[in-house]
């Protein structure tokens, strides 16, 4: 857990604030993703054909998913001003995929804080450059720029 004062945070800026743990992303995963999501494209969802017919050897993940395994990636940093009543979730400036997911693959965040805002006091926006990366592999899944806002009391 990194909990830093609101008087302190923009000394942080630039900063890499941590890495996640490891988070598996299996056929399961997947397959619970696209149900939710109602995306049951066959590079998803069957190994057979995704083999078959496409370049990536067998199913891969849905960028969406990979994103959204951003929110236990942060969990596992708990990092968060001091006083945090709650963190909410703004949005992104830029995401980009940069490469697929594989079934089977590990991957995991790696935070640097980019900014530091109060918008009003006890309101801190922050913003964070995130690498998720795919264990094994030089070039990451994906990178963005997510921002947060953290409501301090």
């Amino acid at each position: 857990m990194i909990t830093v004062s609101p008087s302190d945070v923009k000394g942080m800026i630039g900063k890499e604030i941590g890495v996640s743990r490891w988070i598996e992303v299996d056929q399961q995963r997947i397959d619970v993703f696209a149900n939710v999501t109602e995306d049951p494209q066959f590079i998803h969802i069957d190994p057979e054909r995704a083999k078959a017919e496409t370049p990536f050897g067998g199913t891969i993940a849905h960028g969406f998913l990979s994103l959204s395994l951003l929110s236990p990636m942060a969990m596992d940093l708990g990092f968060s001003l001091e006083g945090i009543a709650m963190g909410i979730n703004y949005g992104f400036e830029k995401v980009r995929f940069l490469q697929p997911v594989r079934s089977g693959s590990k991957v995991r965040g790696r935070f640097v804080l980019d900014n530091a805002v109060e918008r009003q006091p006890g309101q801190w926006m922050l913003t964070y450059g995130v690498t998720v990366e795919i264990e094994g592999q030089d070039k990451p899944a994906l990178i963005a720029q997510w921002l947060t806002l953290q409501i301090v009391s």
